[in-house]
């Protein structure tokens, strides 16, 4: 058994070593900014320390699963040294359901394999078995640690080793290592075209092509300035509502996830029911819009979008759609409206994974501490903006078995191309931010939730409350959003003061949204108690089969039925057709 012992433990060594020297060729090639990663390491040291200081208060809990570990892991080398096949015992610890990293044949058939890979889900489990039993943690602490260790426990995973993974072994003795020649030149040209952090590609770059592939719905660029482009969509009905759709996308992404493919396009389908749709491009900001903040997205963004509608339409008010930041940044102008007394243009406010309240923003509050939001602050300004590519790699390591080590270990480990996805291209189609905004979005909503407390946010001097906000308002979030946590977002709709219709629809931060009625895949619950507890409103939710796009369909026409002729687009009106130039905008790769 002492032998099996040191093959468990050069096996762990190994993948220790492994891990460092991967990491440390990333941290030579693609990082150059040391003072964000002393500010996590001390984040992670000081979290460690909390960790250790209360286990050491609990000597029996630790002592227990730290046995029980060890009985486990025993076990499991006994198993391999006595059976000729995994088959003739029964497991001691199974992959979860979703998780697809050992479904090669070899880990259930080869003894050696499977003890490998039961000796790593058991190294995981107890890990993670160990942060949560521990009493007396602070929540955030305990969060940070869950992230942290699952992000390095994933990383170390036998599967994204070449001698560990019997898949990759096989592929590199029939090749001859070419797959491996192949995934080097790929991996050489993903860092020339990265930032600080590897951008691992998920998709060809030159696969789509907006205006012929994806981007598809006709209209006309119709207002455009330093921010933005105001795209107004052609009409394919006789008739239209009265009033307008007026679309916020972020501008922490490029607006066509809202307007893909035909099939998937949310743009072409509002056409479709009868309304005239306008949608902001925003631009992909350089240094040069360093200064541009988060209010003169406010005022020159939704303000002097609005006021251009009225200029092409007549029509005073409009039924507005934020989405995710974007209905961060529309439900603040309509707040700042109110402060103003001016024109109240929106009639009607839907905002689709939004936050409005901060103090729970999932698991990207990790990223939020003191030190690391001054890191950033320092760095955007030195840049004069936030590399959409970088942030990029951030939120793609919230997911990173699915959207950073797959595509790792197929792009460099067995030298393959990726597919070509629609989805993927979008998400790999960086758009940076400037540095004034990043920062105010950082520390002012994030780190300080100021957004919550009336009048502690300022724009251009005015203070402004979403108490004041009493438009009708159909707030979409998404059960699995990893980027805007709905029981987060439900909190954050208590802040408005006007009839909130609250709907929970199925999937993630971009399937459960794009999620359109013919492929009647995803479903949405609606009609819960409106209490303060989100628990207790989807206990009483009503689930329904279908896409919230035609729930949402009927919400807004009892609140907008009158219908007038299709408005045409005035040809005079044009200054390019869509999709327009800012979203073509690719910056130099420094």
């Amino acid at each position: 058994m002492s032998s099996a012992n040191n093959v468990y433990g050069d096996f762990f060594k190994n993948l220790y070593e492994c891990n460092a020297e991967l990491f440390k060729t990333f941290n030579e090639s693609a990082t150059t900014d040391n003072s964000m990663q002393q500010a996590m390491m001390q984040q992670n040291s000081e979290d460690l320390c909390s960790w250790f200081e209360e286990t050491s208060k609990q000597p029996e809990q630790l002592l227990h699963t730290q046995m029980k570990w060890w009985q486990d892991q025993l076990q499991i080398w006994q198993n391999s040294m006595i059976s000729q096949s995994p088959q003739d015992h029964d497991a001691v610890v199974e992959p979860e359901k979703y998780d697809l990293r050992f479904d090669d044949p070899a880990w259930q058939k080869d003894v050696l394999y499977d003890a490998i890979k039961q000796s790593y889900l058991l190294f995981s489990k107890n890990m993670f078995k160990m942060i949560n039993q521990t009493k007396g943690l602070n929540p955030d602490v305990k969060q940070r640690l869950n992230v942290f260790s699952r992000q390095t426990i994933n990383a170390m995973s036998p599967s994204n080793f070449v001698l560990t993974n019997p898949e990759l072994m096989r592929l590199t003795q029939e090749t001859k290592g070419d797959n491996l020649i192949r995934g080097m030149e790929q991996f050489q040209e993903d860092l020339q075209a990265s930032s600080d952090l590897l951008k691992v590609r998920m998709t060809q770059k030159d696969s789509f092509k907006l205006g012929r592939d994806l981007a598809l719905t006709p209209g006309e660029v119709v207002f455009r300035n330093h921010l933005l482009e105001l795209i107004q969509y052609h009409p394919q009905t006789e008739q239209v509502n009265t009033r307008p759709i007026f679309i916020v996308p972020p501008f922490v992404n490029k607006y066509y996830i809202l307007d893909m493919r035909k099939e998937n396009s949310m743009v072409n389908w509002l056409v479709e029911q009868g309304h005239t749709v306008f949608l902001i491009s925003w631009r992909n900001p350089d240094a040069s819009l360093a200064d541009s903040g988060f209010d003169d997205y406010v005022l020159n963004g939704i303000i002097a979008s609005l006021e251009a509608i009225e200029s092409c339409t007549g029509e005073q008010h409009v039924n507005a759609i934020g989405y995710c930041i974007g209905g961060t940044l529309l439900s603040t102008a309509m707040a700042y409206m109110v402060s103003k007394r001016a024109k109240q243009r929106i009639k009607s406010a839907t905002l689709l994974t939004t936050i409005l309240d901060f103090a729970n923003p999932g698991e990207l509050g990790v990223y939020i501490n003191q030190a690391m939001v001054t890191s950033l602050e320092l760095r955007n300004k030195s840049l004069g903006y936030m590399d959409g590519r970088q942030l990029a790699v951030t939120f793609n390591l919230l997911r990173e078995n699915s959207l950073h080590w797959n595509y790792y270990i197929d792009n460099y480990l067995k030298g393959v191309s990726p597919v070509d996805f629609d989805f993927l291209f979008w998400s790999t189609d960086s758009s940076n931010v400037t540095a004034e905004c990043h920062n105010f979005i950082l520390r002012q909503l994030y780190l300080e939730n100021k957004l919550k407390v009336p009048k502690s946010v300022q724009i251009k001097g005015t203070g402004i409350d979403l108490a004041k906000v009493k438009v009708p308002v159909y707030y979409l979030s998404t059960s699995e959003d990893h980027i805007a946590e709905w029981k987060g977002t439900y909190a954050g709709s208590q802040l408005l003061s006007g009839e909130v219709t609250f709907v929970l629809g199925e999937s993630g931060h971009i399937a459960g949204v794009i999620n359109p009625p013919y492929k009647k895949k995803y479903g949405y619950w609606e009609g819960g108690k409106q209490e303060a507890d989100a628990d207790v409103w989807l206990e009483t939710a009503k689930y329904h089969k279908g896409s919230w796009w035609s729930h949402w369909q009927g919400w807004l026409e009892k609140l907008d039925k009158e219908k007038v002729p299709a408005r045409n687009i005035d040809p005079e009106m044009s200054l390019a057709s869509a999709p327009g130039t800012y979203v073509l905008q690719q910056l130099p790769i420094k």
